[in-house]
């Protein structure tokens, strides 16, 4: 029975080491040539190589500022990309990375550290044509399109609500000439057939008294 079970034992134990082989022979190797470019006072970009003729599905940073005092882990799947951006850093201050590919059956070991220092937000970045590439100018790019293109937007807007508004206050304007003519056109009709008035402000009464008969005198 002690015997039957120090076998049971030695198998699960053979097979777990056999298993712990495999998986670590079948994961990728870790990735080379890390370095650190387009440097800013609060961003930076990682990019690295991994060898050819493993399956690679994503990766993984270790970011530390070099105090020790902050530490942040990145890890992205379902990806080829060979760059990573760092947001969020502080200005003149040293950082470590190190990079890690995820395969399928796990994570590689760690890269090299990799040691950079941000810049100061006073400092420059050179442009040149390198920079066309960096996903950190593609992203400003593209939010510099936008707010164009908003503004654009915002100005045709704002024409076409003048130009509404203009077009209302000229109808307005010609329906109340209108009114304003047409009541001219009524009151004129209306003064031609009034009674005159005698300057004197009374009525004007005929010479002959209508009641009063003409005499004819006739001498002889």
């Amino acid at each position: 029975m002690a015997r039957l079970f120090v076998w049971i034992n030695s198998t699960i134990l053979l097979l777990f080491v056999t298993d712990v082989f495999l998986v670590g022979a079948n994961r990728p190797p870790a990735p080379v040539n890390v370095s650190v470019m387009h440097l800013r006072s609060d961003s930076a970009t990682v990019s690295w190589d991994v060898p050819e003729g493993d399956t690679i599905i994503g990766f993984s940073i270790s970011q530390q500022r070099q105090d020790g005092h902050m530490q942040r882990f990145i890890r992205e799947v379902n990806t080829t990309s060979r760059t990573c951006v760092l947001w969020d850093l502080e200005e003149e201050t040293d950082y470590i990375i190190q990079v890690q590919s995820i395969g399928l059956y796990g994570e590689s070991q760690a890269s090299k550290k990799v040691h950079f220092r941000t810049l100061k937000k006073t400092d420059r970045f050179p442009s040149n044509s390198s920079n066309q590439d960096d996903p950190t100018v593609q992203g400003l790019d593209k939010s510099r399109h936008l707010q164009t293109g908003e503004m654009i937007i915002i100005v045709v807007v704002l024409v076409m609500w003048a130009a509404v508004i203009a077009l209302f206050c000229r109808q307005y304007d010609i329906i109340k000439d209108n009114d304003s003519s047409n009541n001219k056109e009524k009151a004129k009709p209306s003064s031609e057939h009034s009674t005159p008035e005698h300057h004197s402000g009374g009525l004007l009464r005929s010479k002959f008294h209508p009641s009063v008969p003409s005499i004819n005198i006739i001498e002889v």
